[in-house]
């Protein structure tokens, strides 16, 4: 049986952590993972692209999809093959925003990335989001048209693949935007028979 992939997306500070934290709680046995990391490497490669000095865009975006590829294979894939739920805070969509729609960088979809069942997000204004943040690392620190740029390149994914994205308003109080993720995945935890009730 094959699991179910949940991905939460959005601008820095737009509450994806607390809704992946919140899903997990109610749902039994899933699996949590954020990116970058989730493995020994992927937590090397984390301290890099987001503490280390600047570095040119094509080589953040090859850092972090190697990180990926390594939570892929050790995590992610045998998770989704034993018939688990995962759960991930952020995945590929961040880099077609960020290196992609930030940097500027030709950015694709690797065929052996699995693509999620259902992917979130909490959608925005940079102006806004930017205020959220207790402490800035190096991309969290780019100036307000990059984090513009990000969030017009997540608008354009989610418009590019209605069936998959759903966009929340993350304005919303945490328990409004959860009780919304949690009607939306209804039906599919109820076909996959992976709800903890």
């Amino acid at each position: 049986m094959h699991g179910l992939f949940i991905t939460f997306e959005g601008p820095e500070g737009s509450g994806k952590s607390t809704q992946v934290e919140m899903l997990s709680g109610v749902l039994s046995g899933a699996m949590v993972v954020r990116e970058p990391g989730g493995t020994i490497l992927g937590e090397r490669i984390r301290d890099l692209v987001l503490h280390d000095r600047a570095m040119s865009p094509a080589a953040e975006m090859y850092l972090f999809m190697a990180a990926r590829s390594e939570l892929l294979a050790e995590r992610i894939c045998p998770a989704l093959e034993a018939g688990k739920v995962v759960i991930a805070d952020r995945y590929h969509d961040s880099t077609l925003a960020y290196q992609g729609g930030g940097r500027g960088v030709e950015t694709s979809w690797p065929p052996f990335f699995p693509k999620p069942d259902r992917t979130y997000l909490l959608a925005l204004p940079p102006e806004v989001s930017l205020r959220r943040l207790a402490g800035a690392d190096r991309i969290e620190g780019e100036p307000l048209e990059f984090h513009r740029a990000v969030a017009a390149a997540y608008q354009r994914l989610a418009a590019q693949d209605p069936g998959r994205w759903v966009v929340l308003n993350a304005a919303e109080s945490a328990d409004a935007i959860h009780a919304q993720v949690m009607a939306d995945l209804a039906p599919y935890l109820r076909r996959s028979q992976l709800s903890s009730s």
